[in-house]
């Protein structure tokens, strides 16, 4: 029985993400549709997010560990107003991007970055860029404009998961924490 549940742990890809409402998932979703015929792979309506931290794979230990790293964070409730639509070539992703990052949102990253290391995780080191995926292997770059801003008002952050062996891999939500007006 213990092999079994190392398995499904082991298969298992975890991060911290901002997870949308479900009227600003059908905003954000009705952008994709409207790109759909540029081709590559859509981001499922479902699996809409912006990662804060992406961790990988994590031992039972580090399980536990991260979600302590959750329940200590201590963030006011912010607005994100995302409002470009960009591309990476290297990857070949189409993204919605935030116009600038809330001190609020940078202080969220910075404090799960700082408690994750403690749970020896090893973190990127790139600059924090904020941005929902919208399209995945995109075979060349296309511009687009965005009418306006999409509000999001942030008001709690999620651990969510994948598990590797399902195609298209496909998203859960297995804790939230709400900010907190401290």
């Amino acid at each position: 029985m213990a092999f079994v549940i190392y398995w499904a742990e082991s298969m298992q890809r975890f991060f911290f993400a901002l997870w949308p409402d479900s009227y600003l998932r059908s905003h954000i979703n009705r952008l994709v549709c409207e790109l759909s015929g540029q081709g590559g792979q859509q981001q499922h309506p479902d699996d809409l997010h912006m990662t804060l931290a992406f961790l990988g794979s994590a031992t039972s230990a580090q399980r536990a560990c991260i979600e302590r790293v959750g329940d200590k964070i201590q963030i006011k409730p912010f607005t994100l107003y995302l409002g470009r639509i960009d591309y990476w070539s290297q990857p070949r992703i189409l993204y919605l991007g935030a116009n600038n990052t809330p001190a609020p949102l940078a202080s969220l990253v910075q404090q799960l970055q700082s408690g994750l290391t403690g749970c020896g995780f090893k973190l990127e080191k790139r600059h924090y860029n904020p941005h929902v995926t919208l399209v995945r292997k995109m075979k060349q770059k296309q511009t687009f404009n965005l009418d306006g801003l999409l509000e999001w008002p942030v008001d709690e952050f999620v651990l969510a998961g994948t598990h590797l062996g399902v195609k298209p891999p496909r998203y859960q939500v297995i804790k939230r924490w709400p900010l907190q007006n401290i």
